[in-house]
């Protein structure tokens, strides 16, 4: 059963990433309402699947793209440390599940309290700028291919994903850093909860994440498709034969993207909105507590992007399907190789020609006795 708690003005604010339940504060005249305690009951259930689906699912697309005899290309590097961030997101699912599920109560202490939720934000601001990479790289291949040809190199596309991870662990910080438990003797429950300096901070967390998190890179991305669906639409350019292949990647790539935005969209939408509600600009508890349900379910609706990406691969790449066939007829081959090198090494060719030819011989002899 969960708490019989009130909440504040952004106790229940998104940027926290899990519902908290007014923990932090319990002044307000807001009760938690039925909708919002049926989405409590089945979080914990749907963060199992999250985490099942998209554990297995980006392990595989993981397994795939280091296993396969030939080197990655750009895009499939910017999509494989997507999937690694998909993976971290999907591998911190349960421990919020058991929290839920337990009242709220966190067992795990303060460590885990700071890096699990370190390891959303990292998925959070990683996966974005991963995305907003292949839409680019993409650009590059379809629409400035003569001119930035060297861009588009291994190299600078590890770098570059090297850069976007820092970048990720760095703007993680200012949310992490004011992570930790508190006991609440009203409840019974030690908490993990942000416990930030001043009610401004929330504000400014907020925006951020809203403006540097997604709108930005969402600005670039929509720039880079707009050009790509120009080229893609150019029947002038079927001929060459590089640039069909460039298209047939490219597909993949803006499939993926669309679905990423209508994943995250409605996250930083409320996100946004949820700022105004921290500055007092709008109240009423019908309302608050329509804004907190959206939140929620916004929010879990991007943590589902996480398994939705593998079987868009798989759906829609048709070359990560035939990666995937390569990687099995490699293992094929190799299994039946250790299959052949476990025949004793005595039997050989040399062994079975020997017995072929002593058959007949023995026939001979005893027809002759």
């Amino acid at each position: 059963m969960m708490l019989n708690a009130s909440y504040t003005n952004g106790s229940f604010s998104n940027s926290s990433l899990h519902l908290e339940n007014a923990l932090t504060q319990s002044n307000s005249t807001c009760a938690l309402s039925e909708s919002l305690k049926r989405i409590l009951y089945f979080q914990p259930i749907y963060m199992w699947i999250v985490f099942v689906l998209g554990f297995v699912e980006n392990m595989f697309v993981l397994l795939v793209f280091l296993l396969h005899k030939k080197r990655s290309t750009v895009a499939e590097i910017y999509l494989g440390n997507l999937a690694a961030a998909d993976l971290l997101l999907v591998c911190g699912l349960p421990f919020w599940a058991i929290n839920i599920s337990s009242n709220f109560h966190w067992p795990f202490g303060s460590f885990l309290c700071v890096f699990l939720n370190g390891l959303i934000l990292l998925n959070l601001n990683g996966s974005i700028y991963f995305l907003m990479m292949v839409s680019i790289d993409r650009y590059l291949a379809l629409v400035k291919t003569m001119s930035f040809g060297r861009m588009r190199s291994v190299r600078c596309a590890k770098i570059n994903c090297l850069i976007i991870w820092a970048f990720a662990v760095i703007a993680s910080l200012p949310k992490t850093i004011f992570r930790r438990i508190r006991y609440f003797p009203e409840f019974d429950v030690m908490a993990c909860i942000i416990d930030p300096p001043s009610p401004h901070w929330n504000v400014v967390s907020g925006l951020l994440l809203t403006l540097v998190g997604f709108f930005i890179p969402v600005t670039v991305i929509l720039y880079c498709t707009f050009h790509i669906t120009k080229v893609l639409r150019n029947n002038s350019m079927q001929e060459f034969k590089e640039v069909n292949k460039e298209k047939k990647a490219s597909v993949l790539v803006l499939v993926v993207l669309l679905v990423f935005i209508i994943c995250w969209l409605p996250f930083h939408v409320t996100t946004f909105i949820d700022t105004f509600h921290m500055l007092n600009l709008f109240d009423g508890c019908a309302l608050v507590n329509f804004v907190e349900i959206a939140s929620q379910i916004s929010t879990y609706l991007g943590y589902s992007n996480s398994c939705i990406n593998p079987l868009l691969y798989v759906m829609v790449g048709n070359h990560f399907r035939k990666k995937t066939k390569e990687v099995y007829n490699q293992f094929r081959i190799r299994r039946q190789r250790g299959r052949n090198a476990s025949i004793p090494t005595d039997f050989t060719a040399d062994t079975i020609r020997t017995s072929i030819s002593m058959g007949p011989q023995k026939n001979r002899i005893l027809l002759r006795a």
